[in-house]
């Protein structure tokens, strides 16, 4: 019995062989041509982070002595000392954090009811008001910083971060409502008048047939949203004079004097202010991945 079982194995085994060489990928002249191409390209592109990290552990005397592209003599952190220094990091770090992620929730939460409507709740010239918030998110920041600084002025959001909430809340509302409308426009309508028929309202069809299919796709815009909203520099710069407010980026500048630049200290900053977008987005990774793959299953 065992010799027959050790037969059968080794029969078994060796049928399944040459499936296995089969299933081997044999790489061409041509695969190895693109994978190197895409390493160069990732070299190219990871380049400007790597010496950004670079010179942040240098001196001043060692940066102006052997350049930006030369490897650090000693490894120092007197740069970062000097930035945590000069800046309330911290503070400025939280005024991101808190900014960034009401602008993104909120902005997500407006783009959703806002496409609903214009989506699936068919109303009377969807396509014109479509176009409008389209064009709302093509107006440069310079042709809207006058009338956003004496709005927040009057409502006395001047100088805080509730300011740039309500001011990117709403452009990025109007830029989600565009990309959500678009997708809530080729839904099934028989799976919403079925959903009808049973006896559901608008608002249970939201939250109950809709909301579940779309969302993918809402965590990829909170992602993005959160990302630049964190990145924002013009508008924030105007409004935001007070230091506590201030947030990262807008911290970040006021390292530049008038007659002299640190470039140590400023790379230092860069990358400190770099290292948590870094992190959101490989924490966030894996959402942004599901969320274009369900876009393009459906």
């Amino acid at each position: 019995m065992s010799t027959t079982r050790a037969v059968i194995t080794s029969a078994g085994t060796s049928s399944r062989m040459p499936d296995a060489e089969s299933r081997r990928v044999r790489r061409t002249p041509m695969n190895w041509l693109m994978l190197g191409l895409a390493i160069a390209v990732a070299v190219a592109m990871a380049s400007p982070f790597l010496l950004l990290a670079l010179n942040a552990f240098k001196t001043g005397a060692d940066y102006s002595t052997h350049g930006p592209l030369a490897w650090p003599t000693t490894f120092t952190f007197d740069a970062f000392a000097s930035y945590l220094q000069r800046v309330d990091f911290p503070r400025a770090l939280w005024n991101s954090i808190l900014s960034s992620a009401v602008i993104a929730f909120a902005g997500t939460g407006l783009a959703l009811l806002a496409s609903y409507a214009i989506g699936i709740g068919r109303i009377r010239a969807n396509t014109a008001i479509t176009a409008i918030l389209l064009i709302a998110t093509m107006i440069p920041h310079e042709a809207l910083i006058y009338p956003l600084f004496y709005g927040a002025q009057a409502t006395k959001t001047l100088n805080t971060i509730w300011s740039i909430v309500i001011v990117f809340t709403l452009l990025y509302a109007a830029f989600g409502t565009y990309i959500l409308s678009s997708v809530m426009s080729t839904f099934p309508r028989a799976l919403l008048e079925a959903a009808a028929i049973d006896g559901a309202g608008r608002w249970r069809i939201l939250w109950q047939v809709v909301f579940p299919i779309v969302r993918p796709t809402l965590s990829v815009l909170v992602v993005f949203i959160f990302i630049w909203s964190w990145n924002e520099f013009y508008i924030p710069l105007i409004l935001l004079s007070d230091p506590a407010s201030q947030t990262v980026p807008i911290a970040l500048s006021t390292l530049r004097g008038q007659h002299s630049i640190d470039i140590t200290v400023i790379n230092a900053g860069s990358l400190l202010s770099l290292l948590p977008t870094v992190v959101f987005f490989f924490l966030f990774q894996r959402t942004i991945s599901r969320g274009v793959s369900a876009g393009a299953v459906k």
